[in-house]
């Protein structure tokens, strides 16, 4: 997993499906965290990606609880 910004957004590689490298990103948004996947693609994920984007998805989580914005 590669980190692009400090705990806001996270780079996950991946493959489309023609087996060309792309990169999910997840980023906080507010109090919301969002996917992106590669544009009009399927992103193919093998074992140890998906335990990256596992990561990144709980690093949004715990950015999102220290946002003074969240309202849970």
């Amino acid at each position: 997993m590669r980190t692009l910004a400090p705990r806001d957004e996270w780079s996950v590689g991946c493959r489309d499906l023609a087996g060309r490298r792309r990169d999910v990103t997840v980023f906080v948004s507010a109090d919301k965290i969002v996917l992106v996947a590669p544009p009009g693609e399927a992103a193919v994920l093998g074992p140890l990606d998906v335990g990256r984007l596992r990561a990144a998805l709980r690093d949004a989580v715990v950015a999102v609880g220290e946002h003074p914005d969240h309202h849970e």
